[in-house]
């Protein structure tokens, strides 16, 4: 089989072995096809590599069933890192921040405490963020009992599934094509945030691949209105990591949110 390799001097001690075990977590019957671990070490991960196919609304569709399977399979809670992780983290290879893991009795309260809280202090500690920032995110914070929706038990995520992290390589039985997840940041939370970042960047024939899931694994209702708060974290990120137009709209999400 042939592979790719991710490798990193110096990288955080864990990270590899984090992803190793999100991917493998994420492999679940029924669920998406996820690259396949073949080596990790302190330094590097070797992955299978993935031919390159192209998207389609029967592929996003399938992907959006396949995708429920996955949050269905659940975790241990909300917070939980996937078995044999270490460490979480969520960026890009170069500079990935922190993220906080534990277990956390609610969504809310996880949200506030373990992404919002931080991500904003990480921004004041490199000077892209301010103290108005942070009384933004606490005002929002402060209403996350109303604007998160129903509870949800925990659901088994891959954290990061922006588009870039959703491969489309020819399937497996000569037909079509497939999802193939890469790059996770795995962990127990809510499943409306995995779809919240497929729109983030825009997925491909996204309307496909939400339609196929709610018919799978029905969503609560209010949660197209519900997807900038879940937005709002990796928004965040982005603008921790990279400034510029991403720390304006940070700050307008962060208005609309607020009271």
């Amino acid at each position: 089989m042939e592979r790719y390799r991710k490798s990193r001097t110096g990288a955080p001690p864990g990270f590899f072995g984090t992803e190793a075990a999100g991917l493998r977590w994420l492999t679940v019957p029924g669920g998406p096809r996820v690259a396949s671990v073949l080596d990790v070490g302190p330094d590097h991960l070797d992955l299978e590599r993935v031919d390159a196919g192209a998207p389609t609304p029967a592929a996003a569709r399938a992907f959006g069933r396949a995708l429920a399977v996955l949050h269905g399979a659940g975790a241990p809670a909300i917070g939980a890192l996937p078995p044999g992780a270490d460490a979480g983290w969520f960026g890009p290879l170069d500079d990935p921040l922190p993220m906080a893991a534990g277990a956390w009795a609610d969504w809310p309260t996880f949200y506030a405490e373990a992404r919002l809280r931080p991500v904003v202090e990480q921004g004041r500690r490199r000077g892209i963020l301010d103290a108005a920032d942070s009384a933004a995110v606490e005002a929002v914070c402060a209403r996350l009992g109303d604007l998160a929706g129903p509870p949800e038990p925990p659901a088994r995520l891959h954290g990061d599934l922006w588009s870039g992290n959703v491969l489309w390589s020819p399937a497996g039985d000569g037909r079509g094509s497939e999802a193939v997840l890469i790059d996770p940041a795995a962990h127990g939370g809510h499943r409306e945030t995995d779809l919240a970042m497929l729109a983030l960047f825009g997925a491909p024939h996204l309307d496909h691949l939400l339609a196929a899931y709610d018919e799978t694994r029905p969503l609560a209702p209010g949660w197209r209105e519900r997807t900038g708060l879940h937005q709002l974290y990796p928004l965040a990120v982005h603008a921790v990591l990279f400034g510029g137009g991403y720390v304006a709209r940070t700050r307008r999400l962060l208005a609309r949110l607020g009271p």
